[in-house]
């Protein structure tokens, strides 16, 4: 699994389970939310790729999701998704810019 805060690398049992309250050993944010789980895409309807989840407003913050699964940022840090996210928000601040 990796924090999708900071990237760190964290070495889960293949049989572990991410506790709500579980946090990085490096940043100390949540690893039980939606930035960490796999079903998460912020193209998608509520940002979530599972149809039956509810709607969870801090997608940073850790959650009570039963959907959850571990995995999702290391697919966004490698993939580098979210720097094309930051440069689009970028050349829409630049086009509003005066």
């Amino acid at each position: 699994m990796t924090c999708w805060k900071c990237g760190a690398n964290i070495d889960l049992a293949p049989a572990a389970r991410v506790g709500t309250r579980d946090v990085c050993p490096s940043c100390d944010f949540d690893l039980h939310s939606c930035r960490n789980c796999r079903h998460y895409d912020p193209a998608k309807h509520n940002q979530c790729v599972e149809t039956q989840a509810e709607w969870v407003r801090d997608k940073e913050a850790s959650n009570y999701c039963d959907y959850f699964s571990p995995g999702g940022a290391s697919r966004r840090v490698a993939g580098g998704s979210s720097s094309r996210a930051g440069e689009a928000r970028k050349k829409f601040d630049d086009l509003f810019k005066l």
